[in-house]
Protein backbone atom coordinates (compact mmCIF):
# COMPACT_ATOMS: atom_id res chain seq x y z
CA UNK A 1 0.00 0.00 0.00
CA UNK A 2 1.33 3.44 -0.91
CA UNK A 3 1.46 6.25 1.63
CA UNK A 4 -1.30 8.06 -0.26
CA UNK A 5 -3.31 4.84 -0.33
CA UNK A 6 -2.97 4.49 3.43
CA UNK A 7 -4.36 8.00 3.87
CA UNK A 8 -7.28 7.27 1.54
CA UNK A 9 -8.00 4.06 3.42
CA UNK A 10 -8.14 5.96 6.73
CA UNK A 11 -10.36 8.67 5.30
CA UNK A 12 -12.82 6.59 3.28
CA UNK A 13 -12.39 2.98 4.42
CA UNK A 14 -14.98 0.87 6.21
CA UNK A 15 -13.55 -0.43 9.50
CA UNK A 16 -15.43 -3.73 9.77
CA UNK A 17 -17.79 -5.72 7.57
CA UNK A 18 -18.93 -7.62 10.64
CA UNK A 19 -19.95 -4.38 12.36
CA UNK A 20 -22.14 -3.43 9.39
CA UNK A 21 -24.06 -6.70 9.73
CA UNK A 22 -24.49 -6.15 13.46
CA UNK A 23 -26.63 -3.06 12.97
CA UNK A 24 -30.21 -3.01 14.35
CA UNK A 25 -32.68 -4.86 12.14
CA UNK A 26 -30.19 -7.29 10.60
CA UNK A 27 -31.04 -10.97 11.01
CA UNK A 28 -28.46 -13.25 12.68
CA UNK A 29 -28.43 -15.36 9.52
CA UNK A 30 -27.21 -12.39 7.47
CA UNK A 31 -23.59 -12.58 8.60
CA UNK A 32 -23.64 -16.36 8.80
CA UNK A 33 -24.66 -16.68 5.15
CA UNK A 34 -23.16 -13.61 3.53
CA UNK A 35 -19.88 -12.91 5.34
CA UNK A 36 -17.85 -13.96 2.25
CA UNK A 37 -19.93 -11.62 0.08
CA UNK A 38 -19.42 -8.68 2.43
CA UNK A 39 -15.70 -9.32 2.82
CA UNK A 40 -15.19 -9.64 -0.95
CA UNK A 41 -16.97 -6.36 -1.62
CA UNK A 42 -14.92 -4.66 1.06
CA UNK A 43 -11.72 -6.17 -0.33
CA UNK A 44 -12.46 -4.64 -3.73
CA UNK A 45 -13.37 -1.29 -2.22
CA UNK A 46 -10.25 -1.03 -0.12
CA UNK A 47 -8.07 -2.32 -2.97
CA UNK A 48 -9.24 0.60 -5.13
CA UNK A 49 -8.59 3.11 -2.35
CA UNK A 50 -5.16 1.73 -1.54
CA UNK A 51 -3.80 1.54 -5.08
CA UNK A 52 -6.11 2.35 -8.02
CA UNK A 53 -3.48 1.71 -10.68
CA UNK A 54 -5.22 -0.70 -13.03
CA UNK A 55 -2.60 -3.49 -13.22
CA UNK A 56 -2.28 -3.55 -9.42
CA UNK A 57 -6.02 -3.35 -8.81
CA UNK A 58 -6.88 -5.97 -11.43
CA UNK A 59 -4.37 -8.42 -9.94
CA UNK A 60 -5.95 -8.08 -6.50
CA UNK A 61 -9.45 -8.52 -7.85
CA UNK A 62 -8.57 -11.54 -9.95
CA UNK A 63 -7.16 -13.24 -6.84
CA UNK A 64 -10.68 -13.36 -5.34
CA UNK A 65 -12.58 -16.66 -5.51
CA UNK A 66 -14.49 -16.78 -8.84
CA UNK A 67 -17.96 -17.04 -7.28
CA UNK A 68 -17.28 -13.90 -5.23
CA UNK A 69 -15.35 -11.95 -7.83
CA UNK A 70 -18.36 -9.89 -8.95
CA UNK A 71 -18.73 -8.51 -5.43
CA UNK A 72 -15.05 -7.54 -5.38
CA UNK A 73 -15.50 -5.69 -8.68
CA UNK A 74 -18.57 -3.99 -7.23
CA UNK A 75 -16.44 -2.78 -4.35
CA UNK A 76 -13.76 -1.59 -6.77
CA UNK A 77 -16.37 0.37 -8.71
CA UNK A 78 -17.42 1.98 -5.46
CA UNK A 79 -13.85 2.90 -4.56
CA UNK A 80 -12.92 4.28 -7.98
CA UNK A 81 -16.11 6.32 -8.21
CA UNK A 82 -15.42 7.78 -4.76
CA UNK A 83 -11.90 8.76 -5.83
CA UNK A 84 -13.21 10.32 -9.03
CA UNK A 85 -15.65 12.42 -7.03
CA UNK A 86 -12.80 13.71 -4.86
CA UNK A 87 -10.41 14.22 -7.81
CA UNK A 88 -12.68 14.41 -10.88
CA UNK A 89 -9.89 15.12 -13.37
CA UNK A 90 -8.51 11.58 -13.06
CA UNK A 91 -11.46 9.58 -14.55
CA UNK A 92 -10.24 6.32 -13.06
CA UNK A 93 -13.65 4.67 -13.44
CA UNK A 94 -13.76 5.19 -17.20
CA UNK A 95 -10.39 3.53 -17.66
CA UNK A 96 -11.42 0.64 -15.42
CA UNK A 97 -14.70 -0.01 -17.28
CA UNK A 98 -12.89 0.15 -20.61
CA UNK A 99 -10.23 -2.26 -19.33
CA UNK A 100 -10.22 -4.91 -16.60
CA UNK A 101 -13.72 -4.11 -15.37
CA UNK A 102 -15.41 -4.48 -18.76
CA UNK A 103 -16.72 -8.01 -18.16
CA UNK A 104 -18.06 -6.97 -14.75
CA UNK A 105 -19.69 -3.70 -15.82
CA UNK A 106 -23.04 -4.46 -14.15
CA UNK A 107 -21.68 -4.96 -10.60
CA UNK A 108 -19.15 -2.17 -11.17
CA UNK A 109 -21.98 0.25 -11.89
CA UNK A 110 -23.86 -0.96 -8.83
CA UNK A 111 -20.73 -0.07 -6.89
CA UNK A 112 -20.73 3.37 -8.48
CA UNK A 113 -24.22 3.86 -7.08
CA UNK A 114 -22.99 2.86 -3.64
CA UNK A 115 -20.32 5.54 -3.87
CA UNK A 116 -22.80 8.17 -5.02
CA UNK A 117 -25.00 7.41 -2.02
CA UNK A 118 -22.06 7.42 0.35
CA UNK A 119 -20.76 10.72 -1.07
CA UNK A 120 -24.26 12.25 -1.23
CA UNK A 121 -24.37 12.45 -5.01
CA UNK A 122 -27.43 11.81 -7.17
CA UNK A 123 -26.85 8.90 -9.58
CA UNK A 124 -28.90 10.42 -12.38
CA UNK A 125 -26.69 13.52 -12.44
CA UNK A 126 -23.78 11.26 -13.45
CA UNK A 127 -25.54 9.22 -16.17
CA UNK A 128 -24.07 11.17 -19.09
CA UNK A 129 -20.62 9.71 -18.49
CA UNK A 130 -21.78 6.08 -18.18
CA UNK A 131 -22.91 3.34 -20.53
CA UNK A 132 -26.22 4.59 -22.01
CA UNK A 133 -28.00 1.29 -21.29
CA UNK A 134 -26.53 0.08 -18.01
CA UNK A 135 -25.89 3.40 -16.33
CA UNK A 136 -29.34 3.22 -14.72
CA UNK A 137 -28.22 0.45 -12.37
CA UNK A 138 -26.28 3.05 -10.37
CA UNK A 139 -29.67 3.95 -8.86
CA UNK A 140 -29.96 0.31 -7.79
CA UNK A 141 -26.68 0.72 -5.93
CA UNK A 142 -27.99 3.85 -4.25
CA UNK A 143 -31.13 2.02 -3.13
CA UNK A 144 -29.11 -0.83 -1.70
CA UNK A 145 -26.88 1.57 0.25
CA UNK A 146 -29.75 3.56 1.72
CA UNK A 147 -31.72 0.47 2.76
CA UNK A 148 -28.59 -1.11 4.23
CA UNK A 149 -27.22 1.89 6.11
CA UNK A 150 -30.35 3.98 6.69
CA UNK A 151 -32.74 1.17 7.44
CA UNK A 152 -35.13 3.10 9.63
CA UNK A 153 -35.78 5.79 7.03
CA UNK A 154 -35.83 3.68 3.86
CA UNK A 155 -37.12 0.31 5.10
CA UNK A 156 -39.24 1.02 8.14
CA UNK A 157 -40.54 4.46 7.09
CA UNK A 158 -40.58 3.67 3.33
CA UNK A 159 -38.98 6.99 2.38
CA UNK A 160 -38.82 7.83 -1.31
CA UNK A 161 -35.64 9.45 -2.69
CA UNK A 162 -36.56 12.98 -3.65
CA UNK A 163 -33.74 13.60 -6.12
CA UNK A 164 -34.48 10.68 -8.45
CA UNK A 165 -36.91 10.63 -11.35
CA UNK A 166 -39.89 8.32 -11.23
CA UNK A 167 -38.04 5.88 -13.47
CA UNK A 168 -34.87 6.10 -11.40
CA UNK A 169 -36.89 5.25 -8.29
CA UNK A 170 -37.77 1.90 -9.83
CA UNK A 171 -34.09 0.97 -9.88
CA UNK A 172 -33.73 2.39 -6.39
CA UNK A 173 -36.45 0.00 -5.22
CA UNK A 174 -34.72 -2.91 -6.91
CA UNK A 175 -31.66 -2.06 -4.82
CA UNK A 176 -33.81 -1.89 -1.69
CA UNK A 177 -35.13 -5.37 -2.49
CA UNK A 178 -31.58 -6.69 -2.80
CA UNK A 179 -30.68 -5.12 0.53
CA UNK A 180 -33.68 -6.79 2.17
CA UNK A 181 -32.51 -10.19 0.95
CA UNK A 182 -28.98 -9.80 2.26
CA UNK A 183 -29.79 -8.02 5.52
CA UNK A 184 -32.43 -10.60 6.40
CA UNK A 185 -30.14 -13.54 5.76
CA UNK A 186 -32.12 -14.84 2.76
CA UNK A 187 -35.04 -15.73 5.05
CA UNK A 188 -38.10 -14.97 2.96
CA UNK A 189 -40.40 -15.12 6.01
CA UNK A 190 -38.59 -11.97 7.17
CA UNK A 191 -38.37 -10.35 3.75
CA UNK A 192 -41.97 -10.80 2.62
CA UNK A 193 -43.65 -8.87 5.50
CA UNK A 194 -41.23 -5.99 4.99
CA UNK A 195 -42.08 -5.76 1.30
CA UNK A 196 -45.79 -6.03 2.10
CA UNK A 197 -45.44 -2.92 4.27
CA UNK A 198 -44.37 -0.77 1.30
CA UNK A 199 -46.93 0.91 -0.96
CA UNK A 200 -48.26 -1.63 -3.47
CA UNK A 201 -46.87 0.19 -6.49
CA UNK A 202 -43.35 -0.50 -5.22
CA UNK A 203 -43.73 -4.25 -4.70
CA UNK A 204 -42.84 -5.38 -8.23
CA UNK A 205 -39.45 -3.65 -8.23
CA UNK A 206 -38.69 -4.77 -4.67
CA UNK A 207 -39.31 -8.39 -5.66
CA UNK A 208 -37.18 -8.02 -8.77
CA UNK A 209 -34.34 -7.06 -6.45
CA UNK A 210 -34.99 -10.14 -4.34
CA UNK A 211 -34.87 -12.31 -7.45
CA UNK A 212 -31.60 -10.77 -8.55
CA UNK A 213 -30.00 -11.08 -5.10
CA UNK A 214 -31.17 -14.65 -4.55
CA UNK A 215 -29.76 -15.71 -7.90
CA UNK A 216 -26.51 -13.78 -7.80
CA UNK A 217 -25.66 -14.01 -4.10
CA UNK A 218 -27.40 -17.25 -3.16
CA UNK A 219 -28.30 -17.94 0.46
CA UNK A 220 -31.33 -20.21 -0.06
CA UNK A 221 -31.82 -23.83 -1.06
CA UNK A 222 -34.51 -24.99 -3.47
CA UNK A 223 -37.17 -25.07 -0.75
CA UNK A 224 -36.29 -21.51 0.25
CA UNK A 225 -36.46 -20.33 -3.36
CA UNK A 226 -39.83 -21.97 -3.86
CA UNK A 227 -41.01 -20.19 -0.72
CA UNK A 228 -39.91 -16.92 -2.33
CA UNK A 229 -41.93 -17.80 -5.41
CA UNK A 230 -44.98 -18.50 -3.25
CA UNK A 231 -44.69 -15.23 -1.32
CA UNK A 232 -44.19 -13.25 -4.54
CA UNK A 233 -46.97 -15.05 -6.40
CA UNK A 234 -48.15 -11.80 -8.00
CA UNK A 235 -44.70 -10.95 -9.33
CA UNK A 236 -43.25 -14.02 -11.08
CA UNK A 237 -42.15 -11.93 -14.07
CA UNK A 238 -40.05 -9.64 -11.89
CA UNK A 239 -38.49 -12.52 -9.95
CA UNK A 240 -37.63 -14.26 -13.21
CA UNK A 241 -36.13 -11.15 -14.76
CA UNK A 242 -34.00 -10.51 -11.69
CA UNK A 243 -32.69 -14.09 -11.69
CA UNK A 244 -32.01 -14.09 -15.43
CA UNK A 245 -30.17 -10.78 -15.17
CA UNK A 246 -27.97 -12.27 -12.46
CA UNK A 247 -27.23 -15.26 -14.71
CA UNK A 248 -26.39 -12.95 -17.60
CA UNK A 249 -24.01 -10.95 -15.41
CA UNK A 250 -22.27 -14.10 -14.26
CA UNK A 251 -22.02 -15.54 -17.77
CA UNK A 252 -20.59 -12.27 -19.10
CA UNK A 253 -17.94 -12.35 -16.37
CA UNK A 254 -17.28 -16.08 -16.74
CA UNK A 255 -18.11 -16.98 -13.13
CA UNK A 256 -21.35 -19.07 -13.16
CA UNK A 257 -22.46 -20.74 -9.94
CA UNK A 258 -24.74 -23.61 -9.01
CA UNK A 259 -26.93 -21.36 -6.87
CA UNK A 260 -27.53 -19.01 -9.82
CA UNK A 261 -28.51 -21.94 -12.01
CA UNK A 262 -30.87 -23.25 -9.31
CA UNK A 263 -32.57 -19.88 -8.86
CA UNK A 264 -33.11 -19.60 -12.62
CA UNK A 265 -34.65 -23.08 -12.75
CA UNK A 266 -37.06 -22.17 -9.94
CA UNK A 267 -37.92 -18.61 -11.03
CA UNK A 268 -37.52 -18.84 -14.83
CA UNK A 269 -38.13 -22.46 -15.73
CA UNK A 270 -34.73 -22.39 -17.46
CA UNK A 271 -31.16 -23.19 -16.48
CA UNK A 272 -28.80 -20.32 -15.84
CA UNK A 273 -27.12 -20.50 -19.23
CA UNK A 274 -30.45 -20.50 -21.05
CA UNK A 275 -31.79 -17.63 -18.94
CA UNK A 276 -28.66 -15.59 -19.59
CA UNK A 277 -29.07 -16.19 -23.32
CA UNK A 278 -32.61 -14.77 -23.13
CA UNK A 279 -31.28 -11.58 -21.54
CA UNK A 280 -28.52 -11.23 -24.13
CA UNK A 281 -30.85 -11.86 -27.04
CA UNK A 282 -33.35 -9.31 -25.69
CA UNK A 283 -30.65 -6.62 -25.76
CA UNK A 284 -30.17 -6.88 -29.51
CA UNK A 285 -31.34 -4.04 -31.72
CA UNK A 286 -32.58 -1.84 -28.91
CA UNK A 287 -33.58 1.60 -30.21
CA UNK A 288 -31.04 4.35 -29.73
CA UNK A 289 -33.74 7.01 -29.54
CA UNK A 290 -37.09 6.21 -27.96
CA UNK A 291 -39.78 7.80 -25.83
CA UNK A 292 -39.48 4.79 -23.55
CA UNK A 293 -36.01 4.27 -22.02
CA UNK A 294 -34.08 1.52 -23.87
CA UNK A 295 -33.47 -0.25 -20.57
CA UNK A 296 -37.21 -0.47 -19.99
CA UNK A 297 -37.72 -1.94 -23.45
CA UNK A 298 -35.01 -4.47 -22.61
CA UNK A 299 -36.67 -5.38 -19.32
CA UNK A 300 -40.04 -5.80 -21.04
CA UNK A 301 -38.58 -8.09 -23.67
CA UNK A 302 -36.87 -10.21 -21.02
CA UNK A 303 -40.09 -10.60 -19.02
CA UNK A 304 -42.13 -11.51 -22.12
CA UNK A 305 -39.66 -14.16 -23.28
CA UNK A 306 -39.25 -15.64 -19.84
CA UNK A 307 -43.03 -15.83 -19.45
CA UNK A 308 -43.09 -18.16 -22.46
CA UNK A 309 -40.36 -20.29 -20.90
CA UNK A 310 -42.20 -20.50 -17.58
CA UNK A 311 -45.40 -21.49 -19.35
CA UNK A 312 -43.61 -24.29 -21.17
CA UNK A 313 -41.97 -25.46 -17.94
CA UNK A 314 -45.33 -25.61 -16.14
CA UNK A 315 -47.00 -27.52 -18.96
CA UNK A 316 -44.18 -30.04 -19.32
Amino acid sequence: MTAVGAVRRRLFGIPSARAVFSRPGFAPEAWERFAPVACSLMEGYHAALEDPRLPVLAARLEAVEPALKGFAYEGAGMGLAALDIVTPHRRRLDAFVAGPGAAHIYPVYVGVGLAHARMRRTPESQLAGLDPLLGWVTADGQGFHEAFFKRRRYVEQHAVPTRLSRYGRRFFDQGVGRALWFSNGAVVERVAPLIAGFPADRHADLWSGVGLAAAYGGGADEAGLRAVLAHAARYPAQLARGAATAAWGRRTAGNPTAHTDLACRVFCGLGGEEAAAVVEEAARDLPVISVEPPYEIWRGRIEDRLAVARSRAHSA
